[in-house]
């Protein structure tokens, strides 16, 4: 007999067995997990939410104070010519 072929006739044996007992209170502690995770997930994604807000509100006051796009004025200035 194989590994495999007594894995199997192992995995029959559990099966066919009786089911084990499940605890009482396993049914309402998932439940409850479950929930928190969603109150945790749905909670992240409203703090990232407001960081994405808040990086898009500081971009636009930068952008519109330091105006990237207006190109700087020159240095030096140019030689005078007809004089």
């Amino acid at each position: 007999m194989s590994l495999s072929e007594r894995r199997e006739d192992q995995v029959r044996q559990l099966l066919a067995g009786p089911l084990p007992a499940v605890p009482p209170g396993l049914a309402a502690a998932a439940a409850a997990r479950g929930e928190r995770r969603l109150r945790r997930q749905r909670a992240l994604r409203r703090v990232m939410w407001l960081l994405l807000c808040l990086a898009v509100v500081a971009f636009t006051v930068w952008a519109s104070v330091e105006q990237p796009w207006v190109r700087p004025p020159a240095e030096t200035t140019p030689p005078l010519q007809g004089w």
